[in-house]
């Protein structure tokens, strides 16, 4: 059984320092925003009056107010795997994985909407070689497709000629977000000896949205996650 650790960072970011209370950026704030009321109240002819320095601080406060309001961090949006396994049974190989998935507003968005959204799921089985290009072996692919029922407000997964209804999106994506004992080939068929590795995929397949959609498909459909396993 090969284990899949999980992601390790190539870099740290810098830790970030102590956030001040919520209280002092709102305090923060009220005092910009009463300078610029007091401003505001002298009238344009009295503003223009002002001393240079000061007409020219006017704009800066204004930026100031903005800029001092904590923005509310995005939400990001992909694939989180959690595991990553292969199991090599006396009869077949298969492969076990868990992930999470966050989906952008816009496929969010889409879904509410009604447009069916298609997820797939695919691992290849390749055979090493020094001498000449790897030998792929076995392919699996499964494809489930994702759509929202407004007549009965649910959701229903379908994968090939099943289907099944669920009460709410997140129980829909939970549905294929954990698979176990998904087959990938005999293992009567691997040679002892020879070098073998997998490539898995999970991904929102962008090519089966509506055509429409696909004219001007951004980052906002580019959901998915790829890893390699050996096999020992």
């Amino acid at each position: 059984m090969l284990r899949f650790p999980s992601d390790l960072p190539l870099w740290r970011p810098a830790q970030p320092g102590p956030r001040k209370p919520w209280i002092w950026q709102v305090g923060w704030v009220l005092a910009w925003v009463q300078l610029v009321g007091q401003l505001l109240t002298l009238g344009p002819m009295r503003v223009k009056a002002l001393p240079l320095g000061a007409a020219m601080l006017l704009p800066l406060v204004l930026a100031a107010c903005l800029l001092a309001w904590p923005a509310q961090p995005a939400k990001a949006q992909g694939v989180e795997l959690g595991t990553l396994q292969l199991h090599k049974g006396d009869a077949e190989l298969t492969l076990e994985y868990s992930a999470r998935l966050t989906l952008s507003p816009a496929v969010d968005e889409a879904l509410q909407r009604g447009v069916p959204m298609y997820f797939v799921a695919q691992a290849s089985l390749w055979r090493a070689r020094w001498y000449w290009r790897d030998d792929r072996l076995a392919q699996v692919r499964r494809t489930w497709r994702v759509a929202y029922q407004p007549l009965t407000n649910s959701w229903r997964v379908s994968l090939g000629g099943l289907s099944q209804p669920y009460p709410n999106l997140a129980e829909a994506l939970a549905s294929m977000s954990r698979v176990s004992g998904w087959q990938i080939i005999e293992t009567s068929k691997l040679v002892p000896g020879d070098r073998y590795y997998v490539e898995f995929g999970l991904r929102l397949d962008s090519k089966q949205l509506p055509l429409p959609m696909q004219i001007d498909v951004g980052n906002d459909y580019q959901l998915g996650v790829e890893r390699t396993l050996r096999l020992d």
